[in-house]
């Protein structure tokens, strides 16, 4: 491989090359990033940073696999600024928002357009839509979060290494068995914000510990295994570190299932909950108001996403993942593909962060399991 210095001293100084790819925009109106890696012996990498100094001076705007002349912009049938990118998130609504806002400002940032389109955590076959986004609709890459919990979510892993089209899953992980070979992703890092939380409480000298799980989750399996990781790294004894799974806030069954585990938390001697996601955190608070419990006087609670967190009554402490930087991070990894389609693949983890407010202090008197 040609290293920059190597590069340097074969190929164009860099003022040259930056002469070259203005006056390629002059003629043309538009360069390709491959055009000029063969018009001047360099490679990918070479050409994007001069694209990103001459964007910084004002000379050109980048899009994905070259640049335009920022006097004209893009012709509209130029393949380069219009090819549009297919986003499939698993809800409009929760979590999401923030995560395709940032991707679209970083799409128009790059030149990209975005195609969005919502499945559900109920979604059967995520891979028709996605064939059809390719196929009929000519996405030049995809950026998913498909259901990992799919009866034919290896069938859609597969048929992404097979497709050809660059893809990136957000907020997901997958490889390819028995080869191994892993997909391109950016996730937030869950394990390190259970840590985060249980770390938290124990510091504050909670000893019996509850994970509440939604069970339309997809990852109630990994975080269920994260939470006994993190309670055994901490010294938690396993026995007071329950794991217990509740329907979504907005079933009909939840008000019962949330009476029941707040039984369950004072028959086990639980002072403290960590609870995923923002809704069921709420409704168990709500419910435990009711009954005349107040957190964090009788239990504290730690909610997981931050989304409606801080507007509860206590706030409630919570830990945030990065949504914003995980949307740019998204369509940054799946840029640089289109641009360098041999470049290795990469796994970005992100660090979430514990906000702490209202719903987390100091254990009451342990009180005596309830036979």
């Amino acid at each position: 491989m040609t290293s920059p210095n190597e590069e340097t001293a074969r190929g164009p100084l860099p003022a040259t090359r930056r002469s070259h790819v203005l006056s390629a925009l002059d003629r043309e109106g538009a360069v390709r990033v491959t055009d000029l890696m063969a018009d001047l012996g360099v490679s990918a990498v070479t050409v994007r940073r001069d694209l990103e100094l001459l964007e910084r001076e004002g000379s050109l705007r980048r899009v994905h696999g070259g640049a335009v002349a920022t006097e004209d912009g893009a012709e509209p049938d130029d393949p380069v600024a219009t090819a549009p990118i297919g986003v499939l998130v698993p809800s409009v609504y929760y979590y999401w928002p923030t995560v395709v806002r940032a991707m679209e400002a970083e799409a128009r940032r790059r030149g990209h357009r975005l195609v969005l389109r919502g499945s559900s955590y109920d979604a059967t076959d995520e891979l028709v839509t996605l064939r059809r986004m390719v196929e009929r609709e000519g996405m030049a890459g995809l950026i998913i979060a498909p259901r990992t919990d799919s009866p034919h979510f290896r069938e859609l892993v597969h048929w992404l290494a097979r497709s050809e089209v660059p893809h990136v899953l957000v907020e997901r992980e997958a490889s390819l068995a028995p080869q191994g070979d892993v997909l391109e992703s950016v996730v937030t890092n869950r394990a390190l914000g259970t840590l985060m939380a249980v770390r938290h409480l124990i510091g504050l000298g909670h000893r019996r510990l509850g994970l509440v799980l939604s069970e339309r989750s997809p990852r109630s399996a990994s975080d269920s295994d994260d939470w006994q990781t993190a309670c055994a790294e901490l010294g938690a004894a396993p026995e007071h570190c329950w794991t217990r799974s509740i329907p979504d806030s907005r079933s009909p069954d939840c008000p019962a299932a949330v009476a029941d585990l707040l039984r369950a938390m004072r028959q086990a001697g639980t002072t403290a909950l960590l609870v995923h996601s923002d809704p069921e955190a709420l409704a168990i608070v709500q419910q435990a108001q009711a009954q005349g419990l107040a957190v964090p006087r009788d239990f504290s609670v730690i909610a997981y996403d931050d989304e409606v967190a801080g507007l509860a009554s206590p706030a409630l402490t919570a830990v945030r993942p990065p949504r914003q930087v995980v949307g740019e991070a998204a369509v940054d990894l799946l840029s640089r593909r289109l641009d360098d389609p041999g470049r290795p693949v990469h796994r970005l983890s992100l660090s979430p962060q514990l906000v702490l407010r209202e719903s987390t202090d100091r254990p009451p008197a342990q009180p005596d399991p309830v036979d």
